[in-house]
């Protein structure tokens, strides 16, 4: 039975692999789209903020994106999850929300609430680049 599970755990993963590459492809792909578009409209090859926020937002995707096939990379490599991917792939994220929230709009305890997020996912980061450190000098 544990044979079984552990065929079907690979060409799972390796689907889901498949899937996020399929993702990461189509989003830059729209990324490209969605920047040929505005900036053939006139004033030509000039983006206003909304525009350059839309652009940004989509790079950050696929910045997400690629961090997240690393992370089941090394799943399939070495049949656990690397701690500081998920911390990056969070931290990029919360990065990318930040960059897209329209802060006009956003209560002032969301804001709180994300500048929490991101105190613990960098002292997170932090310390599990420091034990991965550690680990290495001893």
């Amino acid at each position: 039975m544990e044979k079984i599970l552990k065929i079907f755990e690979k060409y799972l993963v390796l689907f889901l692999l498949l899937l996020m590459m399929l993702t990461v492809a189509a989003t830059a792909i729209e990324l490209t789209t969605v920047l040929y578009t505005q900036l053939m409209k006139p004033p030509y090859l000039a983006l206003d903020v909304a525009e350059a926020i839309e652009v940004f937002g989509f790079f950050l995707m696929v910045l997400i994106g690629l961090e997240l096939l690393e992370s089941i990379k090394i799943y399939i490599e070495k049949h656990r999850v690397h701690a500081e991917v998920v911390f990056l792939v969070a931290i990029i994220a919360v990065s990318r929300k930040v960059i897209i929230l329209d802060y006009s709009k956003t209560a002032p305890e969301t804001l709180w609430g994300i500048s929490s997020i991101i105190l613990a996912l960098s002292i997170g980061y932090f310390l599990v680049r420091r034990s991965q450190h550690e680990s290495i000098g001893n």
